[in-house]
């Protein structure tokens, strides 16, 4: 089993992450916009990545738009998903907004070899500080209609889907960056309202990955959800039918802390039933996963290569690419008139 997603520090591979990118346990890279000067420069990057690598290898990137949209120059600027449905004069022109602005994101990254964005997000617009307009609407139908149909547009460029943070963040206030979030609403809450986009996509099988969140919702269980085996196994899998990966969010964020150092945490989170682990903006702390994870279970090649992306769906150059090119302009005239 290959379970750790890393990050590099820069424009270029350091000597050392030119070696432990080999490591058995590597499954693959995260980049940030440090990683970004250009197109041509991100090119090499991923091709040194791969190189080094020796093996399939995840190459990863949170590009959801608005405030968070890592690549800039070179890359069509992508409203946030929020501004989707509050800037539309009807749900129809937000879904086909929503499907342009996923194909465009999807097809402009397997460009550059990227095979994977952590997206959509299917939190539901509340009084979370993090999420805000990352979240496609205050209303639970209203995030599953249009995640539905950015999911759609990734997949016609090539790319899997990762839905992102299980089982809803939008509803308490604190970043779990900074923070360890708690939500003391009931289950029923929870179940009925921010966990419905997940499970109405999961039902219509729209969902290859899951990113579960760093917050504990007490009435539930003490733990939070990524190290959680009540959320992960009898929520995630068996109450809802997940048979997906489960990609942890960052274990270096600061709700992922008191479950102990970055090994406990990353011990914990597999144990809890994550596929693959996110280990970002600490180096040292992330060898001494590599260092000292014991892995045992299955091997986890065929997960690994179900979310590499089908890079035969972008046949042509972008430029050629007439769909990119129409879906493009829609986006530039929406951004114009916002």
């Amino acid at each position: 089993m290959r379970p750790v997603i890393l990050d590099v520090e820069g424009y270029q591979l350091t000597v050392t992450e030119q070696e432990y990118l080999g490591h058995p346990l590597v499954a693959g890279v995260i980049l940030f916009t440090r990683n970004f000067d250009n197109i041509l420069q991100l090119k090499e990057l991923v091709q040194q990545i791969r190189l080094y690598a020796k093996q399939d290898i995840i190459i990863s990137v949170d590009h959801e738009g608005g405030r968070v949209q890592r690549f800039r120059d070179g890359f069509t600027e992508l409203p946030s998903c929020g501004s989707l449905i509050t800037n539309s004069s009807s749900m129809e022109e937000a879904l086909s907004l929503a499907k342009a602005s996923a194909f465009v994101m999807a097809s402009e990254l397997l460009a550059c070899d990227i095979d994977l964005s952590f997206a959509p997000v299917l939190d539901i617009n509340g009084i979370s500080d993090v999420i805000r307009e990352r979240a496609f609407s205050e209303n639970k139908d209203q995030v599953t209609l249009l995640a539905s149909a950015y999911i759609e547009g990734m997949k016609l460029a090539g790319m899997s889907s990762t839905g992102k943070h299980f089982p809803g963040h939008g509803s308490v206030k604190a970043d779990s960056h900074i923070a360890l979030p708690v939500d003391n609403r009931s289950a029923e809450q929870i179940f009925n309202h921010d966990m419905q986009p997940f499970a109405e996509l999961i039902k219509s099988n729209k969902l290859d990955a899951i990113m579960p969140s760093h917050v504990v919702y007490a009435q539930c269980d003490a733990l939070p959800c990524g190290f959680s085996e009540y959320w992960l196994q009898k929520i995630l899998k068996q109450k809802l039918g997940f048979t997906g990966a489960i990609i942890s969010d960052d274990i270096s964020m600061h709700g992922a802390s008191f479950v102990g150092n970055h090994l406990s945490r990353a011990k914990e989170a597999i144990h809890a039933g994550c596929d693959l682990i996110l280990a970002c903006n600490d180096t040292p702390a992330a060898m001494t996963i590599l260092d000292g994870l014991q892995i045992t279970n299955n091997c986890n090649e065929e997960l690994i290569a179900s979310l590499l992306a089908d890079k035969n769906k972008l046949s042509l150059p972008l430029q050629k690419n007439i769909y990119w090119a129409e879906s493009r302009r829609l986006l530039l005239d929406f951004n114009e008139s916002c």
